[in-house]
């Protein structure tokens, strides 16, 4: 009887709950600014002639530059038909290659003076003026807007996990 008592008393025993319960809180400020920024690329001179029932006295073409910064010029060339009232064709093109300036410089992210090449993309940088953000312990966030060129992100998480 004893041992029917002590069966039957385990049953009746009820297991401890278990859960684990997790907490966490995460802040993150992010403040950006911009960088000033530069990308050229520098043309070449080109020279080009085609003709159909054309003679070159003197061929036209290049003529290479007088300094390590200068471009290339063009030389004139000098045609005649080579039948004379018969139909003729004189093409010729010649693209004043960019010369090589002094290098861009930046100051305070502004860039004062631009690349004088034929394809430039240049963009100003950023301006942190009064750039600021700051998160409380309670969660609270205050973000204060720069100049232009800039970003400030906040976040507050809070996350609550029972298992």
């Amino acid at each position: 009887m004893k041992k029917a008592l002590i069966a039957f008393g385990m049953l009746l025993i009820a297991a401890p709950a278990h859960a684990d319960i997790t907490h966490k809180l995460s802040s993150s400020v992010q403040l950006t600014v911009d960088a000033a920024a530069s990308q050229a690329t520098r043309l070449g001179s080109t020279y080009s002639v085609s003709g159909n029932n054309i003679t070159a006295g003197t061929m036209g073409g290049l003529t290479a530059p007088t300094s390590t910064t200068a471009s290339a010029t063009q030389t004139q060339g000098s045609y005649t038909v080579n039948t004379a009232g018969s139909a003729f064709s004189l093409t010729e093109s010649f693209t004043y290659g960019d010369a090589i300036p002094s290098g861009t410089t930046v100051t305070s992210g502004v860039v004062g003076s631009l690349p004088a090449f034929g394809n430039v993309t240049t963009t100003s940088g950023g301006v942190s003026g009064s750039l600021a953000g700051t998160i409380t312990s309670a969660g609270a966030m205050t973000l204060t807007a720069g100049g232009s060129g800039t970003s400030a992100t906040g976040q507050f998480v809070s996350e609550i996990t029972v298992k």
